[in-house]
């Protein structure tokens, strides 16, 4: 019995779906379509056998191009192969592409089935996704198609800049309006103009001129001698102004009043503008196709080659016509009309423009334009699929259409095109090199001109920030003199008392010794003096000590030292602390007979 699969994509993943037991030509029913609206009626005849989401847009994006290019994903194949049977010939999927269909019966080895009761599932499939898959809302859903919609829509758009063939399509065709309008509206001045100067139509033919001459001339009874040198110019024919000059002298034309004049002469302004336009636009034209499409404008010219491109719809779908329809592209009206009425079909279509079908005769038409449509094919193909597009392949094809020309008229063999493309590659790789080294340069000073323009930013924002660090200096250093001045200031003294908040900022008074304390605090200095740099001894000697009423009164000195707890131990070991202790034993001895003396 064959397992009946059905293959769904979606914006946020693959979902692998088993219909039950049913019969298929019962699906087809009206009334068992209606009940695929229903999702109670719908689980009893799918069922969800796995779903694999995509891990981020860019995956889902890769995705939906595989998937539209006809191509087996990875993700896709992984699906397929974890999650369908092993035996392949009991299997048939349902898959809404036939060529994903294809593509993945011809790689993986599945029946694949496409239409009749796969598109009823699938619509059922699509209209309750979401309460299918766990998780799932429908606002979710939704937002994951608009946002692969816009991604998928983004990247089929998104281009080279320099090899866009848009802006030929649409140049091309304002070109082709523009000669409409530019002939009517010349045709409209020669009328209007011929009523007052009519000698001027028969001397002038070109349209733009003939407007250049009727804003400048104006009322032909005031051209005299000294305006023969500008009709030179604008005539670029000395005996054309010279015959324009006659002509004004005893033309037949009516008089014509100021304000028709005015009407005109604006009007030929407006047909001159048109005329300058025109040819501006056919100078970007030429230009643009020597980016785009280099090797067809050199067969066949900008013109033609453009026309062929905007018939086609772009240059990827020209390089992938035929030769045969390259060559009655344009002709679709009269090559229908042939096969209705089973007459002789056309020759040729745009490319009867070119010159070459031209040049040829009459017999030779019809042989020339196919050899043409070849290489037309040939460098349409070039152009569109080469990554350094060069005019070499044009060149040479155009040498080889110049040889087969020769060869119909003077019989003369022409080189073999093997040996023809194989100067063209030599000579495309060197033209291909040197374009890449230019390119190299150019984007080489872009950079330098891009890291300029950053150091002169950087210079300019440092400049701006050392000219107002010192300002901001000033400011921080003034700020805590400030605050100090403040906190000294705003201690209040109430009747002569001190705040205790403030206490800590007054120095503390130096406190007085008595003769005991000052002499062994003299002697536990020098005791202690080994490991400290040496001091002046600020302490009275010994011997000078012999009153004590006057060493009572004695201040202390003003540069003895005082000790706090953390100066105490200035002994560096034991032996140095046990020798102290003797030496103050041994002067509080002496001090102890000196009183008794005394």
């Amino acid at each position: 019995m064959v397992l009946l699969h059905v293959l769904f994509e979606h914006a946020v993943g693959y979902a692998l779906l088993a219909l039950k037991e049913v019969e298929e030509i019962s699906l087809l029913l009206p009334q068992v379509e209606e009940c695929v609206l229903n999702l109670g009626k719908f689980h009893n005849i799918v069922r969800l056998v796995a779903f694999c989401p995509f891990a981020s847009s860019q995956v889902a994006l890769e995705n939906a191009n595989a998937v539209s290019e006809g191509v087996v994903h990875e993700d896709l194949r992984l699906l397929l192969e974890t999650h369908l049977p092993s035996k392949k010939k009991k299997v048939l999927l349902g898959v809404g592409d036939p060529k994903i269909g294809a593509a993945i019966q011809e790689e993986l080895g599945y029946n694949c089935q496409t239409g009749g009761v796969i598109a009823e599932i699938l619509r059922g499939v699509r209209l309750h996704f979401h309460n299918l898959v766990k998780g799932l809302t429908d606002l979710s859903a939704c937002k994951a198609q608009l946002g692969l919609g816009h991604s998928y829509s983004r990247a089929k758009v998104k281009f080279n800049v320099n090899r866009v063939d848009n802006m030929i399509i649409q140049s091309i065709s304002l070109l082709d309006q523009l000669d409409k309008d530019i002939n009517t509206f010349s045709m409209r001045v020669r009328e209007w103009y011929g009523y007052h100067f009519p000698e001027l139509v028969k001397i002038i033919n070109d349209n733009a001129t003939y407007c250049r001459l009727a804003q400048f001339i104006g009322n032909r009874r005031e051209l005299n001698e000294e305006k023969l040198e500008k009709l030179e110019e604008l005539t670029m024919d000395g005996a054309k102004a010279k015959a324009i000059l006659d002509a004004s002298r005893s033309s037949m034309g009516m008089d014509i009043s100021a304000i028709d004049l005015i009407n005109i002469e604006s009007f030929s302004s407006r047909v001159v503008s048109l005329s300058e336009y025109r040819q501006s636009l056919h100078t970007y034209l030429r230009s643009k196709m020597s980016q785009v499409a280099p090797s067809l404008s050199a067969l066949i010219g900008e013109a033609v080659g453009a026309r062929l491109i905007a018939h086609a719809g772009s240059l990827t779908n020209l390089a992938k016509y035929p030769a045969s329809t390259v060559q009655i592209l344009g002709a679709e009206k009269a090559l229908f009309r042939a096969l209705k009425t089973r007459g002789n079909t056309p020759k040729y279509g745009l490319i009867f423009h070119s010159t070459f079908i031209g040049r040829a005769a009459a017999k030779n038409k019809g042989r020339i334009s196919r050899y043409l449509a070849n290489k037309c094919s040939i460098a349409s193909r070039i152009d569109c699929f080469s990554e350094v597009p060069t005019s070499v392949f044009g060149e040479k094809l155009r040498e080889q259409v110049e040889e087969r020309l020769s060869f119909y008229e003077t019989g003369e063999i022409p080189r073999k095109n093997l040996d023809v493309m194989k100067e063209a590659m030599v000579q495309a790789e060197e033209a291909a090199a040197e374009i890449t080294r230019k390119l190299e340069k150019q984007e080489k000073k872009r950079l330098k001109k891009e890291k300029k323009r950053l150091a002169a930013i950087a210079a300019l924002a440092s400049s701006e920030n050392s000219s107002s660090t010192p300002e901001e200096c000033e400011e921080t250093s003034e700020r805590p003199k400030k605050k100090k001045k403040q906190k000294l200031q705003e201690a209040p003294q109430e009747n002569g008392m001190e705040d205790p908040s403030v206490s800590f900022s007054k120095p503390k008074k130096k406190k007085s010794f008595s003769k005991e304390e000052l002499v062994t605090s003299d002697l536990e200095e020098t005791a202690g003096s080994g490991s400290l740099p040496k001091r002046k001894k600020s302490s009275p000697k010994v011997e000078t000590v012999t009153d004590p009423e006057e060493a009572g009164n004695r201040s202390v000195p003003k540069k003895k030292r005082k000790f706090s707890s953390r100066e105490e131990p200035l002994s560096s070991g034991p032996e140095e602390a046990a020798g102290s202790k003797s030496n103050s034993s041994k002067k509080k001895k002496k001090l102890q007979k000196l009183s008794q003396e005394d």
